[in-house]
């Protein structure tokens, strides 16, 4: 620690020593200062993205995996702006992220000075600090606070500083920095009671395991071995608790399938352990539900339950897993594995017609050739829903998408973030032709930084999603059509390897020489545009509603589309 150190390069090193390593952004104005202070240093890297929005995302999917630090930078006004939904989604994830938002010079702020505009305002409400340094004195205490908020609590920091500030010398400058913890959190043992009461109950006990489970696997394995219960898990949990589960019966919900949808809707007992699933139609109508979770805030906000725990996941489960009774009946376990496998080998289409390829055929021969300690990104929509169904976990392979925030574009602009963390490592993003169209600019990102990313394309030609729920609601798909350019030729021409698939027969090669190709890499295939994502449980009014967009598209003269529609999705081909 230097005396003669100014606030930029205070910031720069209090943030390395937190452990960040790369900051991502656009330079210019009010942070050149802060720019030439990580030019300098030896500890932090600065990736030069197209679009401050990409940085968020990047961002997010670096810290978001390694579980450190990570850094964006934005200028004055549109610059900082341009984060927003990137880092939005970074917070909402969890992941630990400190943003330098600079402001116009000191003198000129509050006077409606040209990109005079107060981020405070707008970070606030999706971050878990946001401050100023409104003098050089405080540069490394709010700096060092800043990235401590962001560790703790897994979330965005934003610190605001204004340009003219980057370049002044503090008078006293004091040694604080970021302090890291891992307490011990558990319930005393009188809340322990009504739980464990219940539990010995026996009967059909399941769990339903969320993020919150992260870094407890073999506590959550050992309760469930106890209680011989099945453990359906949130998309968020899938990379932990998935991974040689002899009690795994998957997710419940719409992007899940039978097993994990009648663990949850069918037990008499539900625990629910690190659990934030919003969607209150497929809680059972009567079990008796226990929650676990280190936030008290999250006691019965998304459903009503019976006894809450407040704890960690890990510190809970390993108490209780000691207070209760064995169960021996292996029924009800059974029963939901059962389901659970009929259920992927049902969802697992193979193409009779070599014209015709299912998205779901594609996710699995990515399954099938990608490392085991492949990184997997995947867009908001039905690549999100094929990644979570179909790439089975490993240990080893992580898997990450906008599940809370729910944003299109997201998978190559976090996917950026992760393979720059681990540069030795195969990371796949599986994007849509409508996110990858979003923020295709980056693309050039690729080859500037020299990123090795693998991008597969699931080209259906539309918003394929959207036009899925307006089917549901009996309405005809509108402006849901994508004319899209020729990805593979588009990818040559930024001069990354790219190439096209539109038949069945030439995915497995294909597949196989994108993935062993050393730099950035794009492979486009035309997958099935009539793929359905079939729920656990079709509710009659989606039926009605489906049957009435077929009568809607016949008397429009789209037969052909209902003819296809049907065949896709209930008829192997």
């Amino acid at each position: 620690m230097s005396s003669h150190s100014n606030v930029a390069e205070i910031i720069v090193e209090t943030l390395a020593e937190a452990g960040a390593r790369r900051c991502y952004g656009v330079v210019g104005d009010t942070i050149n200062h802060f720019t030439d202070a990580i030019r300098r240093s030896d500890a932090l890297e600065w990736v030069h993205v197209r679009h401050e929005e990409v940085g968020g995302f990047a961002a997010g999917g670096e810290a978001y995996m390694t579980r450190e630090l990570a850094v964006c930078a934005g200028t004055c006004g549109p610059g900082s702006l341009h984060f927003v939904n990137g880092l939005f989604e970074a917070h909402r994830s969890g992941s630990p992220v400190v943003l330098i938002a600079s402001q116009v010079a000191t003198k000129d702020a509050g006077i409606g000075f040209p990109q005079d505009v107060d981020p405070r305002a707008i970070y606030s409400q999706y971050s878990v600090f946001c401050e100023s340094i409104v003098n050089p004195e405080q540069a490394r205490r709010m700096t060092a606070l800043a990235a401590q908020s962001a560790l703790a609590n897994n979330g965005v920091a934003v610190l605001v500083v204004h340009g003219d500030i980057f370049t002044q010398t503090p008078s006293q400058d004091l040694p604080f920095r970021a302090h890291r913890f891992d307490p011990i959190v558990r319930p005393n043992a009188e809340e322990f009671v009504p739980a464990v009461k219940q539990l010995n109950k026996g009967g059909k006990i399941s769990i339903f395991a969320g993020f919150g489970c992260e870094h407890a696997r073999s506590e959550v394995m050992a309760l469930a071995a106890k209680l011989n219960a099945p453990i359906a898990w949130t998309s968020r949990a899938k990379d932990f608790i998935e991974p040689d589960n002899p009690f795994e019966v998957g997710m419940t919900g719409v992007f899940g399938l039978a097993g994990g949808y009648h663990a949850v809707a069918e037990c008499d007992t539900l625990l629910l352990l690190g659990c934030n699933f919003a969607w209150g139609q497929f809680y059972p109508e009567k079990a008796t539900i226990i929650q676990v979770d280190i936030d008290p805030q999250q006691i019965g906000k998304r459903h009503p339950v019976d006894i809450g725990l407040v704890g960690s996941v890990r510190d809970t489960c390993l108490a209780l897993a000691k207070m209760i009774d064995e169960q021996t009946d292996t029924r009800w376990l059974d029963s939901c594995r059962k389901q659970y496998q009929k259920a992927l080998t049902h969802d697992a289409h193979e193409s009779r017609d070599d014209t015709l390829i299912h998205p779901q055929e594609l996710t699995l021969a990515l399954n099938a050739h990608a490392p085991d300690d492949a990184f997997f990104t995947a867009d908001g929509g039905s690549p999100m829903v094929w990644m979570l169904r179909h790439i089975r976990a490993t240990g080893r392979r992580r898997t990450l998408s906008s599940l809370v925030h729910g944003t299109m574009a997201n998978a190559y602009p976090q996917a950026i973030g992760i393979q720059k963390a681990f540069p030795e490592r195969q990371v796949i993003a599986m994007c849509g032709d409508g996110g990858l169209t979003m923020l295709m600019g980056d693309l050039l990102t690729l080859k500037q930084e020299n990123v090795p990313l693998k991008i597969v394309v699931y080209n259906n030609s539309s918003l394929g999603f959207v036009e899925l729920e307006q089917k549901v609601e009996g309405l005809l798909d509108s402006y849901t059509d994508l004319e899209n350019p020729e990805f593979d030729k588009l990818a040559q021409v930024m001069g990354i390897w790219g190439r096209r698939v539109e038949e069945s027969h030439q995915l497995e090669p294909a597949i196989i020489e994108w993935l062993a190709h050393e730099g950035p890499a794009l492979l486009d295939v035309k997958v099935n545009r009539m793929e359905l994502v079939m729920p656990p449980k079709v509710e009659a009014g989606q039926v009605a509603s489906t049957a009435l967009y077929s009568t809607k598209a016949v008397l429009n003269g789209r037969m052909e589309d209902v003819v296809d529609l049907v065949k896709s999705n209930f008829f192997k081909r």
